[in-house]
């Protein structure tokens, strides 16, 4: 009999220590890949919402531009009525501007534009002209930057976990070879060692943000 033997050297001890290691490694290792599934799906959900608001920020830019194809083709048949003094047909197409065009050409018109040589070319230049379908894919394409800045977290929220299965993993491992050892100095050091890469692992991953679904 040694002193060790009722110490916590002790070699029921040292099983026991063991055991303790590898059901907390177990339940460790379980969390950390429900963690790393959940902000796998996570990022998935990112990347089909940045998916979708750039192609409805497509779609929206799209009208803007239909749009101000329509402004620029009436306004130019409006200035070639204007130039060749058709009043009725300038008139004509003066009735036909957008509603959003309304207010760029009326700036445009204050400036006195045929006797300013400073006036703006044209309403286009004019910071009245605005179009919410403009504003709309700018704050589409906003949601998508935003969405595409989560997956890349939510990615590397996953791979961190994932290094904790590992981790874990090897701790596991540790645990169950030391209950193979014969020397006691050995199933220590390499308790000791699976005790500390455990505990190191498990305060890295407390530092995680966690997703639990509900």
């Amino acid at each position: 009999m040694t002193p060790f033997d009722t110490g916590w050297l002790s070699d029921r001890r040292l099983e026991l220590y063991a055991t303790i290691l590898l059901a907390m490694a177990a339940v460790a290792t379980a969390w950390a890949s429900y963690q790393s599934s959940r902000w796998h799906g996570k990022q998935a959900q990112a990347q089909s919402a940045s998916i979708a608001a750039r192609v409805e920020s497509s779609k929206a830019a799209g009208v803007a531009n239909r749009q101000v194809q329509i402004d620029v083709g009436i306004f130019t048949q409006w200035v070639d009525a204007y130039a060749t003094g058709e009043t009725e047909l300038a008139d004509f197409y003066r009735h036909r501007f957008r509603e959003e065009f309304e207010p760029a050409f009326e700036a445009w018109i204050a400036t006195r534009p045929l006797r300013n040589p400073r006036a703006p070319l044209s309403p286009f230049a004019m910071p009245e002209y605005e179009l919410a379908a403009t504003k709309e894919a700018e704050r589409l394409e906003g949601d998508a930057t935003a969405a595409s800045h989560e997956v890349r977290i939510d990615i590397q929220r996953a791979d961190n976990y994932v290094l904790g299965v590992v981790l874990f993993a090897v701790s596991l491992f540790f645990a169950g070879i030391s209950t193979k050892l014969h020397a006691r100095s050995s199933r220590i050091a390499i308790l000791g060692f699976g005790y500390a890469i455990f505990l190191g692992t498990a305060i890295w991953i407390a530092t995680f943000p966690v997703s639990v679904s509900l």
